[in-house]
C-alpha cells in the first residue's frame, strides 16, 4: 500500500512541476586543450561582471546560469592555474570556453569547438574514459546495462538463459567487483546485483565515467576492477522538456520524459519519469521457453538542487522503482500456476518464473565552500535504499529485503600551496538483509536404482521423494570508517595520489585499504599511467547468481564464506598522434587482479550440483588492452580496439580458465555527422572470443556441451536525423542473427535432474530492429 501511495505521489508531483517554466538560461561547457584534445575543468568560477550572481562548472566542465535581469552580458570566468578572462555573451545561450593555463601565453577565450562523445580524461590521473550523452545515443540504450555496446572496455552478457538479468565483466571479471555509483553515492550493489544496471534508463543520465583499476578511496573500499560513475542531469543546465519514445521489432515499447524547472538563481528541480513494458513473448530457438520474459517497468525521480556560488551547495533526490518479470514455459500462466509436484512424472507441468521488484532511494548531498579558501571545502553525503524482492522460480520461493544507509563526511583541504592538497573523512554504511530461499530438491527413482545407464524412461522421471530445503541469509553489516587521500601535483609533468581507508565491519573486522595512482607526462603527447590497490567486498551467493535458483542443481553453500580481496595493479600508456594532419590518439593497457580471498561459485565440479566455499589457490586476471582512434576527415570518427583476457580460477584444487570469460574481443567503430549534426551515422562490429563452457563430462552424451563457445561476431547499426525541436533514429542490435541455440540444457524437462540456466554465453535473441523519436524543448 505504502509503495502505491508513494507512486500517486511522485505522479502528481511530476505533474504540478512539469507545467512550470523557467527563466533564460546561460549553459555551456568550460574545458582545457591539450594537443586538440578537450578535458573539461571542474570547479571553474563563471558570473556576470559587477554582480555577485555566478555558479561553477560541474565534475564535467558543464554549467548553467540565468541571464534574468542581467543588463552588461559579459560573463567572467576564472580558475586557479588559468587565466582569468572577460566573455561577452551577446545572445548566444550556449557557450563552449576554452581556458589556458597561466604558465602559457594568454589568448582570447574561444566559443565553438566539437566535444568528442567519449574521450580519456588527460586531467586525470586515473584511467578514466568519460562517456557523454552524444555516445549514448550511438546505440538503443534504454538503461545502463545497454550503455556499453560501443565500449571496448566494459562487456555485457545475460547472466542466465530465464530472466533476462544483464551483467557487465570489467577487466575480465563480474561486474560485482566494481563498484557503481551515481553522483558518489552506492547504487548497484546487495539485491540489486543482478537486476540494478537496469534500474537506471538511459535517458536519464548525463555521462558515464568508466575508471579502470583500483579507484579512490574516498568512494569506499569495494572496488576492486574499477567503478562507473553516473551523472544525472541537472535541473541548472538541462532541458526545460524533454521526451523520448522507443520501440523495437520484438514488442518492447518504452517511454522517458523528463522536466527541468529552475525556479530562481539558485534553486532548481527536475522529474524523471520511465515506463517500459514488454508483453508478446517469442520462442525462436524452439525450447519452449520464452526468449526474453515478459516485463512492465515504472520508474520515478525527482531531484532538487540548491546552489549559491562558491558558499554552498545542496542537491536531494527520491527515486522509487518498480518491475514485474514472468519468464519461462511459452504455456506458463503465472494466474494457474500451483507450485506443488502435480504434473511432473508425466511431463505436462510448465515451468516459470514471476518475478517481483520494488526499490525506493533517496540521497542528500551537501557542501559548504569557503570564498577566501577557494581549496577548502566541507561535503555531507547520506543515500538510504529499501528493496524488496519477490520470486517464483519453478517451485522454488525467494523472499528478500534490503535496507541500507551510507553516509561520508568529507573535508578538503591544501597543504601549503595548491601542489599539495588532501581529503580526508569519516563514512558509514549499514546494511539489513532479509533473505529467505524455499528449495524443493527432487529425488528421482533413477538415482535411489543406480546410475543414468541404469535407468528406464519408468525410472529416470518418476518422482522418489521431494525434500525442502530453506536457506536463510538474514544478516546485518555494519562499517564504519576512516580515510586520508594525499594528491600531489608537480606543475603538468606529475601528479600522484595516495590514498589509506581503514574500515571495521562488524563480522570481518579491522580492514586496510591503500591505494596509489601515478600519472607521469613524458611529453606533451605522451601520457604514462600507474595505480596499484586493494578492493573488498561481501558477497551476496544468491542474489549475485539467479541461475542457481532458476536450475535444478543442488546448492551445497559452505560455512563462514570469507570476505572477497584482491590486489589490483594497472599500467596505461597513451599517445596523441597526427595522422596526415588529422587527430588520431593510441592507448595500451594492462591490468592484473590477484585475489587472496574470493567466495567461488563451482559449476564444473558436478553438472547437477552448484558448490560455494572459499577459494585455496590461485585465482587471477591479467587483461592487456589497445585502441586506436582516428578522425580521418571532419567530423568521421574511427575507433578500434582489442582485449586480450586471460582469467583463471581455482576450483576443486584444479586451476583452470574462467567459465564464461571469453578469451579476446575486439570492436570497430564508425560514426559521422554532417554538418550541424543533422545526420549521424553509427556502425559498430563486436568480436568476441570463446569463453570456456562449465564441465558437462558427467551428464549423460546427449547432454554433454564442447570445452569451450565459438567465437562470434554482432553488428549494431543506427541513423538519426535531427530536426528543430526532435529528432527521430532508426537502427538495429545483433545484425548478423548470430544466436546460442541451446542456452538451457535438458528444456523438455524442466523439473528434472540436469535442468540448468546457466550455460549462457551467447546472445540469445537474434536480430532486432528498433526506432525511436526524441522530443526537447530547451
Amino acid at each position: 500500500m505504502i509503495f502505491k501511495q508513494i507512486k500517486y505521489l511522485l505522479v502528481t508531483l511530476a505533474l504540478l512541476i512539469g507545467i512550470g517554466l523557467r527563466a533564460q538560461v546561460i549553459t555551456g561547457n568550460v574545458f582545457t586543450l591539450e594537443l586538440n584534445k578537450r578535458n573539461p575543468l571542474p570547479g571553474v568560477n563563471i558570473f556576470w561582471i559587477n554582480t555577485q550572481t555566478g555558479t561553477t562548472s560541474d565534475a564535467n566542465g558543464n554549467f548553467s546560469l540565468s541571464s534574468k535581469g542581467i543588463n552588461d552580458k559579459r560573463l567572467v570566468i576564472s580558475y586557479i592555474g588559468y587565466n582569468t578572462d572577460t566573455i561577452p555573451v551577446g545572445n548566444n545561450t550556449n557557450l563552449n570556453l576554452m581556458m589556458t593555463e597561466s604558465s602559457k601565453e594568454l589568448s582570447a577565450v574561444q566559443i565553438g569547438g566539437r566535444t568528442p562523445s567519449s574521450f580519456i580524461s588527460h586531467a586525470d590521473p586515473r584511467k578514466v574514459q568519460v562517456i557523454t550523452t552524444g555516445e549514448l545515443r550511438k546505440a538503443a540504450c534504454c538503461n545502463l546495462a545497454e550503455s556499453f555496446e560501443t565500449n571496448a572496455s566494459v562487456d555485457v552478457m545475460y547472466s542466465d538463459a530465464l530472466t533476462g538479468a544483464k551483467q557487465i565483466q570489467l577487466l575480465g571479471l563480474s561486474g560485482v567487483y566494481s563498484q557503481v555509483l551515481s553522483e558518489n553515492v552506492p547504487l548497484v550493489r546487495g539485491l540489486a546485483s543482478s537486476f540494478g544496471l537496469g534500474y537506471i534508463p538511459g535517458t536519464w543520465m548525463q555521462s558515464i565515467l568508466v575508471s579502470k583499476g583500483a579507484s579512490s578511496v574516498i568512494n569506499g573500499f569495494e572496488s576492486t576492477t574499477g567503478q562507473i560513475m553516473v551523472e544525472y542531469k541537472k535541473p541548472m543546465d538541462s532541458e526545460k522538456l524533454f521526451l523520448n519514445l522507443f520501440g523495437n521489432s520484438n514488442g518492447r515499447l518504452e517511454v522517458n520524459a523528463h522536466s527541468a524547472i529552475k525556479i530562481n538563481d539558485r534553486l532548481g528541480t527536475m522529474v524523471f519519469g520511465h515506463f517500459s513494458r514488454f508483453n508478446m513473448p517469442f520462442d525462436r530457438n524452439n525450447d519452449g521457453f520464452m526468449d526474453i520474459p515478459a516485463n512492465s517497468t515504472y520508474n520515478l525521480m525527482n531531484r532538487w538542487d540548491y546552489n549559491i556560488p562558491n558558499k554552498f551547495t545542496s542537491h536531494f533526490a527520491v527515486k522509487y522503482f518498480d518491475e514485474t518479470r514472468t519468464g519461462g514455459s511459452m504455456k506458463f500462466d503465472p494466474e494457474t500456476f500451483k507450485q506443488d509436484t502435480a504434473g511432473i512424472n508425466n511431463g505436462t507441468k510448465a515451468y516459470g518464473i514471476n518475478m517481483h521488484t520494488r526499490r525506493l532511494e533517496g540521497f542528500m548531498k551537501n557542501g559548504v565552500m569557503f570564498p577566501t579558501h577557494p581549496d577548502r571545502s566541507i561535503a555531507l553525503i547520506v543515500s538510504g535504499i529499501y528493496h524488496r524482492q519477490n520470486d517464483n522460480l519453478g517451485l522454488n520461493k525467494y523472499d528478500a529485503s534490503q535496507k541500507s544507509f551510507y553516509a561520508n563526511l568529507l573535508f578538503q583541504d591544501k597543504i601549503v600551496n595548491e601542489h599539495n592538497k588532501f581529503t580526508t573523512g569519516l563514512s558509514f554504511m549499514y546494511d539489513n538483509y532479509a533473505e529467505a530461499f524455499s528449495k524443493k530438491d527432487i529425488t528421482y527413482l533413477y538415482q535411489v536404482a543406480g546410475s543414468d545407464k541404469d535407468a528406464t524412461p519408468d525410472s529416470l522421471f518418476t518422482i522418489f521423494s521431494v525434500h525442502d530445503s530453506v536457506y536463510n541469509f538474514d544478516r546485518n553489516e555494519i562499517v564504519p570508517g576512516a580515510f586520508f587521500e594525499y594528491t600531489l601535483t608537480l606543475g603538468d609533468k606529475f601528479t600522484m595520489i595516495a590514498g589509506l581507508r581503514a574500515d571495521h565491519h562488524n563480522k570481518y573486522g579491522l580492514f586496510m585499504t591503500p591505494r596509489l595512482h601515478l600519472r607521469y607526462h613524458i611529453s606533451k603527447s605522451t601520457t604514462l599511467r600507474a595505480s596499484a590497490g586493494k578492493g573488498y567486498r561481501s558477497a551476496n551467493v544468491l542474489a549475485e547468481n539467479y541461475s542457481i535458483m532458476a536450475s535444478q542443481r543442488k546448492l551445497n553453500i559452505s560455512d563462514n564464506l570469507d570476505q572477497e580481496n584482491a590486489w589490483n595493479f594497472g599500467l596505461n600508456l597513451t599517445q596523441d598522434l597526427h595522422l596526415f594532419g588529422r587527430e588520431a590518439q593510441f592507448d595500451a593497457e594492462f591490468y592484473r587482479t590477484q585475489f587472496i580471498h574470493q567466495v567461488i561459485i563451482d559449476l564444473d565440479s558436478l553438472p547437477t550440483d552448484v558448490f560455494v566455499y572459499n577459494l585455496d589457490g590461485q585465482s587471477w586476471s591479467n587483461i592487456f588492452q589497445v585502441q586506436f582512434s582516428f578522425e580521418p576527415v571532419k567530423r568521421l570518427n574511427v575507433l578500434t580496439a582489442f582485449r586480450l583476457n586471460d582469467v583463471n580460477i581455482t576450483e576443486n584444487s584444479i586451476l583452470r580458465h574462467k567459465a564464461m570469460s571469453s578469451r579476446y574481443k575486439g570492436l570497430f567503430n564508425i560514426s559521422y555527422a554532417t554538418r550541424f549534426d543533422k545526420w549521424k551515422f553509427d556502425l559498430t562490429v563486436q568480436f568476441n572470443g570463446p569463453s570456456r563452457l562449465p564441465d558437462t563430462q558427467k551428464l549423460p552424451e546427449a547432454l554433454r556441451r564442447p570445452e569451450y563457445s565459438p567465437a562470434y561476431s554482432q553488428l549494431l547499426a543506427q541513423v538519426t536525423r535531427k530536426f528543430k525541436y526532435f529528432e527521430v533514429y532508426i537502427g538495429g542490435e545483433n545484425l548478423t542473427n548470430f544466436t546460442q541455440k541451446d542456452p538451457i540444457t535438458e528444456y523438455w524437462r524442466p523439473y528434472h535432474t540436469h535442468f540448468d540456466t546457466s550455460m549462457v554465453w551467447g546472445p540469445i535473441v537474434g536480430a532486432t530492429v528498433y526506432a525511436g523519436l526524441r522530443y526537447t524543448l530547451k
